[in-house]
């Protein structure tokens, strides 16, 4: 998974990543590389150069065989290390996967066995790392090359290599993922509609056009329906959700002697009467006596990042139950 030449460079310069360290050497002062741990790092190309070397170069079926390395032995692997970390040594690794990728220009069905890995391992980690300090995970870059990459596997579909088997799947996510954009929107309507009658589509469909009718009560309803890891792509758009649900009912319910049941709104947000209470509190909405008392005038938002998008991910968790970080990312739930 790594070219020799590189594994004794970095060898040499002390350059190993622990999850690379032949057993026993970890605590010496310059550890050996463990040839079957060891994987090519992401190298940043040398401006205007094409410094490649052909035999550094690995083929699609080596590409795929480290990918599910990555996979089962480092990412899926018992919790010994923060995943935050486990996520930056995957997260580089695969950099180097899609490197070599694009140098051969790599197409058909292991282009999209790898590219299906990377997107369903990109967005658990947008849920796993959300809320995680800057320094450990970076959302932003995080998503530039989910898109990339989800951008290119939606590509091989239409390029008609297929059969593809998880097409729906991924069509799915990708519309989930960026709600209400006209771009993801107009490439589900050019697909043909037996395909795009397919449940998951179906269902994607019907929680986009809520999220573009400002619904955000059938939003969270239809997202009850999701499975855990379309709630993952769903999940970063749950905090506007609700935001805009207290807004309107802020001004839908604004009465004086209008109270609203507590309970009720525990319903409709899908939180509990802890995590409501604290939603309420943050935007101003004030609870007396287990009802809720809406005033158009008293809705604030808070300051950006006051609001932990992590406190709210109950309705995804709640999915995950006994499923394992393998499962997931390898689509075999």
């Amino acid at each position: 998974m790594c070219p020799a030449r590189e594994m004794q460079e970095r060898e040499s310069q002390n350059r190993l990543h622990h999850f690379e360290m032949l057993a026993g050497t970890e605590g010496h002062r310059k550890p050996r590389a463990d040839p079957s741990r060891i994987v090519k790092e992401y190298s940043r190309p040398a401006a205007g150069k094409d410094s490649t070397n052909p035999s550094d170069l690995r083929p699609p079926a080596v590409l795929l065989k480290t990918v599910c390395y990555l996979i089962d032995d480092i990412a899926a692997a018992p919790a010994l290390q923060p995943w935050s970390e486990v996520y930056s040594f995957v997260f580089d690794r695969l950099r180097g996967v899609k490197q070599d990728m694009i140098i051969q220009r790599v197409s058909g069905t292991e282009c999209v066995a790898i590219l299906e890995r990377m997107v369903r391992f990109l967005i658990y980690a947008s849920y796993r790392l959300c809320g995680e300090p800057l320094r450990l995970y970076d959302p932003k870059i995080n998503e530039t090359h989910l898109q990339e990459n989800l951008s290119w596997l939606l590509d091989c579909y239409a390029s008609g290599t297929g059969p593809h088997t998880n097409q729906d799947e991924f069509q799915a996510l990708g519309l989930l993922y960026n709600l209400g954009s006209p771009r993801a929107m107009q490439h589900i309507m050019e697909l043909p509609e037996e395909l795009r009658s397919s449940p998951a589509i179906s269902l994607a469909l019907s929680v986009n056009q809520a999220f573009l009718e400002r619904n955000p009560v059938r939003l969270l309803r239809l997202a009850q329906k999701l499975n855990f890891l379309q709630s993952c792509a769903l999940h970063r758009h749950l905090v506007t959700c609700r935001k805009d649900l207290l807004l309107i009912y802020s001004h839908g319910f604004s009465s004086r002697n209008c109270r609203f049941p507590l309970d009720k709104l525990c319903q409709v947000l899908a939180l509990d009467w802890s995590l409501t209470t604290q939603l309420c509190q943050t935007y101003g909405v004030e609870i007396k006596d287990n009802h809720v008392v809406f005033t158009k005038t008293a809705f604030t938002d808070p300051e950006q990042g006051k609001l932990q998008c992590l406190q709210y991910h109950n309705i995804v968790e709640e999915k995950q139950k006994d499923l394992t970080v393998r499962s997931i990312i390898h689509g075999s739930t």
